[in-house]
């Protein structure tokens, strides 16, 4: 999915507090930005929850940014934001590509956690991941695959692939939310046979995973009358659903001119980051 924001990366810089950085993984350069909230520098004891947030195919670490504009949550809820750069502008879900022998990502989301670590004061109890298209998908992998070091997982436009699926073998659970809308043209909202499931079955699996064995709960509108959420909780992990209607390809509450693509309609009722962030916060390792 490829965001043309060239006219505002033309004039832009980086905000303040954010930083390009690069580590070396298996021989291949990798960048990622790190954001910092306002914040951090004046409470040097405090160590700050991290959320990935992952781009979508054909983006950049820098268009993720200032798409989502999650940077503004993150001094409001005092986080800290990194923004990973894929190879070729993807993530390696096992479309296209080998899952097993193909782009190591995962094993890049774990050096980098382990840099930042190093790096910064990071809350090794409230590590996060969210992403949109490509960027989600990434990131219920690392729910699948990597449950010890995450605490959740929010996914927007893009339910469950069926190659994680096909090699989750851990047993860890691990809090996911999913946000999609029902006219998504991209990536479809009832899914797609031998690539990925729909959204109500991607939530289903997950509270499976996660043993929630209670009947499904009742969606709830939140924000406006064209979002409703279900969501569900083993005590610890929670799993949730929030289902657009006619929300296109799209992160919420952002602002629809930044997108040079027709990918549908952005909802103004909820900011994704809001939800996310809400989320976020009732979880922890």
């Amino acid at each position: 999915m490829k965001f043309l924001i060239a006219l505002i990366l033309g004039c832009a810089v980086l905000p303040a507090f954010a930083q390009v950085k690069s580590l070396v993984h298996k021989e291949e350069k990798r960048r990622y930005i790190v954001y910092t909230p306002a914040s951090y520098d004046s409470q040097p004891q405090k160590a700050f929850p991290v959320v990935f947030s992952f781009h979508g195919s054909g983006m950049t670490m820098a268009e993720q940014m200032l798409y989502t504009q999650m940077n503004r949550a993150a001094d409001r809820h005092q986080f800290i934001v990194v923004y990973p750069s894929g190879i070729k502008q993807d993530w390696n879900v096992g479309f296209g590509t080998s899952y097993l022998e193909g782009s190591d990502d995962i094993g890049f989301a774990e050096a980098l956690l382990t840099k930042l670590q190093q790096d910064y004061r990071i809350d090794k109890q409230r590590v996060y991941a969210t992403g949109l298209s490509r960027g989600g998908f990434f990131a219920l992998r690392i729910a699948a695959e990597l449950p010890q070091l995450f605490a959740a997982v929010a996914s927007i436009g893009a339910p469950m692939p069926e190659p994680v699926i096909q090699h989750h073998t851990k047993s860890g659970k691990v809090g996911v939310l999913l946000i999609h809308g029902t006219a998504d043209q991209v990536v479809a909202y009832g899914g797609k046979p031998s690539g990925y499931l729909s959204a109500e079955d991607s939530y289903r699996y997950w509270l499976k995973r996660n043993g929630i064995n209670a009947a499904e709960a009742n969606p709830r509108t939140i924000g406006g009358a064209d979002v409703a959420l279900r969501e569900q909780s083993n005590g610890s992990q929670s799993v949730a659903l929030a289902t657009i209607q006619d929300g296109g390809h799209t992160w919420p509450g952002a602002d629809p001119f930044n997108i040079g693509l027709p990918i549908g309609k952005t909802t103004t009722s909820i900011d994704a980051n809001e939800i996310i962030w809400q989320f976020f916060a009732k979880q922890t390792r």
